[in-house]
């Protein structure tokens, strides 16, 4: 599985409960654009609307190659998964207060999909603490190289 695009800001921000494959709804060129490794979920968000999931502010850039017409990169994709899923998703999210993310942006057998996740906010001690236990492993390795 290559993946095409990663939110950095997911792990950072966020405490990963439970992750789930999703595809996702294209139009026209974007599938080019993904491909060629230009596609961004910085920002990027799943909301529900009439019992569907919508992934939001994911920037898909016009492809190059192609003639110019009316497009909108950050426009409201839908995500393509089971019901039964999407029930679960819906319970679990609206009971106990969690949200959903996308973490990243791959190709599985030809086609493009999306790993979301039900995901929990980190507080600000939370994301110090994971700052220092980065840094520590930093130092850790670099002492192992030296020896």
């Amino acid at each position: 599985m290559k993946t095409l695009a990663y939110n950095k800001r997911a792990t950072f921000d966020y405490q990963i409960l439970e992750s789930y494959e999703a595809g996702i709804q294209l139009v026209g060129n974007e599938v080019k654009s993904i491909k060629a490794n230009r596609a961004s979920l910085k920002g990027a968000y799943v909301t529900i609307l009439k019992n569907e999931l919508i992934l939001i502010n994911a920037h898909v850039p016009h492809y190059q190659n192609q003639p110019t017409t009316s497009f909108d990169p950050d426009r409201s994709r839908k995500l393509l998964l089971n019901r039964r899923e999407i029930n679960t998703l819906i319970g679990k999210k609206t009971a106990s207060g969690l949200t959903i993310i996308p973490i990243r942006l791959y190709l599985k057998s030809g086609k493009i999909k999306v790993e979301i996740a039900l995901a929990k906010g980190k507080k600000a001690h939370d994301k110090r603490h994971s700052i220092r236990d980065r840094e520590e492993s930093r130092n850790i390795q670099r002492k192992l190289k030296q020896f």
